[in-house]
């Protein structure tokens, strides 16, 4: 058994600019199969920094205080519109569904993540927000989305014919 105060914890936002509180509970409480963290969100602040997908992990978001807003997108890279989750109600995507949370409301949000797996090696980006919130395509083929390099040197890579694509080329 593993014990901890969620306050022990330093936070630690995906980006520096987006200020969220941020507290992965995974490695401190030892958990094999689940990546558990938690977000307290102020106004106008996010989850993650851009529409995205984990290919191989299902995310489950438990909104613990306030209204949570997902921006949802089908698999073909159109809009699907928004979800609003309450307090004291959860979310489910399935692996391959791409959203975003955030906070749209003018109260803070407290939420947990859960995913299972815990490691999630192929992530999807739909839109990058330092490019002026363009959508990603691939500079090889028709793909509408590109997956997070795990190699040094490229930043995306295409998941149907593996061409990359570097920010600064963008």
């Amino acid at each position: 058994m593993r014990h901890l105060a969620i306050d022990d914890v330093d936070s630690d936002p995906y980006d520096e600019e987006l200020h969220t509180d941020r507290r992965a509970l995974a490695d401190p409480l030892g958990t094999d199969h689940l990546a558990i963290t938690r977000y307290v969100l102020e106004p106008g602040e996010r989850f993650s920094g851009s529409v995205h997908a984990h290919a191989d992990q299902e995310e489950v978001f438990l909104v613990l205080e306030g209204e949570a807003t997902f921006e949802l997108r089908a698999d073909d890279g159109d809009e699907r519109g928004e979800v609003t989750v309450a307090e004291d109600e959860a979310v489910r995507f399935a692996p391959g569904e791409f959203q975003s949370g955030y906070n749209a409301g003018t109260e803070r949000v407290v939420a947990i993540a859960l995913g299972a797996p815990r490691e999630s090696d192929d992530v999807r980006i739909a839109r990058i927000p330092v490019l002026e919130d363009r959508d990603v395509a691939c500079p090889g083929c028709e793909c509408d989305h590109m997956r997070i390099s795990r190699t040094d040197g490229v930043d995306f890579e295409c998941p149907d014919c593996d061409a990359t694509l570097v920010l600064e080329d963008a």
